[in-house]
């Protein structure tokens, strides 16, 4: 085991977002949509599209509304023609800003992206500007008392995990590559290790320490950019202070 969370800031601000609001089933929609047109619409076969159905399945989606959603992005059903994008920039404090968007308007969707970032007294910058700032990763949070370090190390290592490590306010945290994401979490299922949350996402690979109040403007522009109807994610490399209780 080595280090400790790169997870904290993202869980602690995504866990108190989880609490009033999930995914849309559009939005989740278009995550199916997308992730089928780009690798077909077998989720066997297409791990970004297993990955969607999974999400969708979490947030009680009809499964008629992800079959659907899956015909639509194979062809077999007509609908709108998503594309990915992602938008990189600044947020308050200069912190670095990733934002994943799904949008069958280009055009609406970077004007709009860009006014958030404005009005916060951010920047959008040019394609390629912070990206190498974050790289992808699985993480898997489990709660203290679940599993031993030990028997953690043993079971996810062997699936192919990158390492185990201490968790912001105890438990651990297995990280992974995104390409061994399932076959980690085919083996914590089989070995019946229950994880408070397995997901991928932009983990920084360095932090920027940001005080309460630019943490709190911070904050509200990300709170924006997710309330986007096109918008699927938002990362950032913020080291947010702890919360007072």
């Amino acid at each position: 085991m080595s280090g400790h969370s790169k997870w904290h800031n993202i869980r602690l601000r995504k866990g108190k977002q989880d609490a009033v609001r999930s995914k849309s089933f559009t939005k989740l929609a278009a995550e199916i949509i997308v992730a089928a047109k780009n690798g077909g619409g077998n989720p066997d076969l297409n791990l970004s599209l297993r990955q969607a159905v999974d999400n969708a399945k979490k947030a009680s989606m009809p499964a008629d509304n992800i079959k659907r959603a899956i015909q639509r992005g194979t062809g077999e059903l007509a609908g709108a023609n998503y594309e990915e994008l992602t938008y990189e920039g600044y947020g308050p404090a200069k912190v670095a800003v990733l934002v994943q968007c799904l949008t069958d308007n280009k055009q609406r969707t970077v004007a709009d992206v860009r006014s958030i970032f404005t009005k916060a007294g951010g920047k959008m910058g040019e394609s390629g500007s912070i990206a190498h700032l974050f790289e992808s990763k699985g993480i898997f949070l489990f709660e203290p008392g679940v599993a031993t370090e030990e028997a953690l190390m043993e079971i996810a290592l062997e699936a192919g995990a990158e390492d185990v490590v201490e968790a912001e306010g105890g438990g651990f945290e297995v990280e992974t590559t995104f390409e061994n994401f399932f076959a980690v979490k085919a083996a914590l299922d089989a070995a019946k290790l229950a994880y408070v949350s397995g997901e991928t996402a932009m983990i920084p690979v360095m932090t920027k320490e940001v005080d309460a109040k630019d943490a709190e403007a911070l904050l509200k522009m990300i709170d924006r950019l997710e309330e986007h109807d096109d918008v699927q994610s938002v990362f950032t490399n913020a080291d947010l202070p702890d919360e007072e209780d």
